[in-house]
């Protein structure tokens, strides 16, 4: 039943913050969409009369213009451009297509050609490679046996561009294979990788075909990316502090502000509504509000002196003396990351890509069991849940509550992952977000956040660490043979 967050919000008021946000477009890594965000979030803290502390930063940011893809004057379809690849003019490229049918030494007969490659689904990686399951609510929900959908598929699978640059190919055409035209239209994948220097594009693989049938017969296409380039594009971090009696502790809760539509990212509007609660309120210890930029240019923001692969890590590695301990730092007893809230669960049936569920899997990183019974307590609160808490595994523990993690922190971190969540479309993925699931999972996190604020360091305890591998029957050789056999 809800207890909190009916004193600060609504499902009206979420529903009302996050189309404000979506006014705002793409908000991707320092675009004006994502500055104008940051601003406004910024404002609305100062509003309440916070002090916000900025950490500006200056990265070369990549933004698509304009893109066509053209076969012999046949307009074919984009589903979306590879993201931070390459440029052209106005003109585009034109040259001979050419089917690359092995990602890596494939494109030895690409020189001067348009590379054609497929980018077959990821779906034979089982899922304990990435996932260690600590529990469920209901106690039956389970982690898919395989590891698979775009954003994994784009991340492992991905079409090696570096080598088509360096074999002389003019531009590259990748195609989706596995997964339903509608799935995959839109998606801004991979964000992950450094700057490509090739243009790039994804099509769908109705469109693929056409494409791999005109390479086969050696026809000529036209590839246009132009994208904007600029070298030192400005961005920022920022963060508030609600001091508490004892200032020497804190909960850090974190999220990112840069995203692609209504789900991916709406934290910051959690943490608005999180900040409104516990604002004026007598704390036992400090809250630290972290609205980090980053998450979608992590080349550019992740940092080993911070913890590691997520743009948080850039904030750690610089604010040692708000979490570390050491020397008279404050300590940092937990963290607490919110990201992608209110997610409906939209899948493939039968090539269908349409809802299953009016919600997606919780996916939720807990740092020890103590953290893992007080989550799913606050969870059993709710109205409605579907939640799999996890133990960081294999060096994996996915979205921004990782860097808080890997410093030793113990976290509770919310990373659902719909398939939707990359994807940039004129509906902002509205469809697919829910307004009252949303809400309660602010009131949840209020609730969490509660809790930690009456338990000790002591109670709290460690983090775990990273649990290891276990396969059963598969080995790790057999599962590397089979992914160098895909790629």
């Amino acid at each position: 039943m809800i207890k909190y967050a009916d004193k600060v919000t609504s499902p009206e008021k979420v529903l009302k913050d996050v189309k404000l946000m979506n006014s705002f477009g793409p908000r991707l890594t320092g675009n004006m969409g994502h500055r104008n965000f940051i601003r406004y979030l910024k404002k609305e803290l100062m509003k309440r009369g916070l002090d916000v502390y900025s950490d500006p930063f200056r990265f070369m940011r990549w933004e698509e213009k304009d893109s066509s893809f053209k076969i012999e004057g046949e307009e074919i379809h984009i589903s979306s451009v590879f993201p931070y690849s390459g440029k052209t003019d106005e003109d585009g490229v034109t040259a001979e297509l050419v089917h690359v049918d092995d990602k890596r030494l494939g494109y030895l007969n690409a020189k001067g050609k348009i590379a054609v490659v497929g980018v077959d689904e990821l779906n034979f990686l089982p899922s304990e490679i990435a996932f260690d399951k600590r529990s469920s609510l209901p106690e039956d929900v389970t982690i898919p046996e395989k590891y698979d959908g775009p954003v994994a598929t784009a991340f492992v699978n991905f079409p090696f561009l570096k080598a088509a640059k360096a074999c002389g190919a003019k531009a590259v055409v990748c195609i989706w294979k596995g997964m339903s035209d509608k799935r995959i239209d839109g998606q801004y994948l991979p964000f992950i990788l450094p700057y490509q220097g090739i243009p790039a594009i994804w099509v769908n693989e109705s469109d693929g075909e056409k494409v791999l049938e005109a390479a086969k017969e050696h026809k000529v296409a036209n590839l246009k990316l132009v994208a904007e380039k600029e070298r030192s594009a400005v961005t920022e971090t920022f963060y508030t502090i609600l001091e508490g009696k004892n200032n020497k502790e804190a909960i850090i809760i974190n999220t990112h502000t840069d995203g692609t539509n209504s789900i991916e990212e709406n934290g910051p509007i959690a943490l608005l509504n999180m900040i409104d609660y516990f604002r004026g309120k007598e704390l036992e210890r400090s809250l630290i509000f972290v609205f980090v930029s980053g998450h979608f240019r992590l080349p550019a923001f992740k940092t080993i002196a911070g913890g590691g692969v997520q743009a948080t890590s850039k904030w750690l590695a610089m604010h040692r003396d708000l979490w570390d301990g050491i020397g008279g730092h404050t300590k940092a007893v937990a963290g607490v990351a919110v990201e992608h809230l209110g997610c409906k669960m939209f899948k493939d049936v039968d090539g269908e890509y349409k809802q299953v569920d009016d919600i997606e899997t919780e996916l939720s990183y807990t740092g020890n069991d103590t953290l893992d019974k007080l989550y799913l307590d606050c969870v059993k609160e709710r109205d409605r849940y579907k939640v799999i808490t996890m133990r960081g595994h294999n060096f994996l523990h996915f979205g921004e509550g990782q860097p808080l993690f890997n410093c030793g922190i113990p976290d509770i971190a919310l990373v659902t992952a719909p398939d939707c969540l990359c994807v940039v479309s004129d509906n902002d993925e509205m469809d697919k977000f829910d307004e009252e699931l949303m809400y309660e999972q602010i009131d949840m996190f209020i609730n969490v956040v509660e809790r930690l604020l009456k338990m000790s360091a002591g109670q709290i305890g460690p983090c775990d660490g990273y649990s290891m591998i276990t396969l059963g029957k598969r080995s790790p050789k057999s599962i590397l043979n089979r992914l160098r056999h895909k790629r």
